[in-house]
């Protein structure tokens, strides 16, 4: 089936952020009750073509900051050879590059992330950082990169300027488009938030990333977060359901 284009209407719900009188959140109700899920090593096609058992792992993951990385890199010497394929060369030749632009990011190697093991690798295959935080019963966005956890789902922050003069950050809470991949989002031929054979979950995307989006927002705003999404499911909401979904 083909991605659904892009600017279908929406619904969106604003709500302060109960832990601080500052923020205001904006989220997607569209996105957040979707029935989008991962289907990396179960139909997932990549976002390159001749690459479709990498999923979106091909071009390595960039870190948010210095805490990102230094957080990955408490978890990376705990990776043992059953967990990592390219264990022996991330050790020895490194796991971090710096792009062209001077950013820094996780080794591609062999046309991929140096922590993507391959389908026929015998300890799995996959990201091996997820791999190890199943197996030692760890949340798995305790241990990858910001980047990985949170695809497909966007945080953007906006300083807005109310009438009176006042201002308040507004945390915008969404669907990761192409567009946010900048012009070379365009490029890639395959991407899951708007494939229909993505929108398959049991549960909608406010549930199935439940951690995720509690790390995102907190567990006060979480908790709001689904009675809003509750209330949206139960009102009359298939002017703005996302396309994607199932009929």
């Amino acid at each position: 089936m083909p991605e659904v284009a892009l600017g279908f209407p929406r619904t969106f719900v604003e709500f302060p952020d109960p832990d601080d009188d500052n923020q205001v959140f904006r989220c997607d109700l569209t996105w957040l009750t979707s029935r989008w899920t991962c289907i990396f090593g179960a139909g997932c096609k990549g976002i390159y073509a001749d690459r479709p058992d990498d999923g979106c792992c091909t071009l390595g993951a960039h870190f948010a900051d210095a805490d990102d990385e230094q957080r990955v890199a408490h978890f990376v010497p705990k990776l043992a050879a059953k967990d990592w394929q390219q264990r022996a060369e991330g050790r020895s030749n490194g796991w971090i590059e710096v792009d062209d632009d001077g950013d820094r990011k996780t080794r591609v190697v062999d046309g991929a992330c140096i922590f993507l093991n391959s389908p026929d690798f015998p300890g799995g295959g996959g990201c091996a950082l997820h791999r190890w935080a199943l197996r030692k019963k760890v949340k798995p966005h305790k241990v990858k990169p910001d980047v990985c956890w949170q695809l497909p789902t966007r945080r953007q922050y906006r300083d807005v300027e109310r009438g009176d003069g006042t201002s308040y950050t507004e945390v915008s809470i969404g669907e990761y488009q192409r567009a946010a991949w900048g012009a070379g989002g365009h490029d890639l031929d395959w991407f899951c938030p708007s494939a229909t054979e993505a929108h398959v979950g049991l549960d909608p995307v406010y549930v199935s990333i439940r951690d995720e989006l509690i790390e995102l927002m907190g567990k006060d705003a979480y908790r709001e977060l689904v009675r809003l999404c509750e209330d949206h499911l139960a009102s009359d909401h298939r002017a703005t359901r996302h396309p994607a979904d199932p009929d």
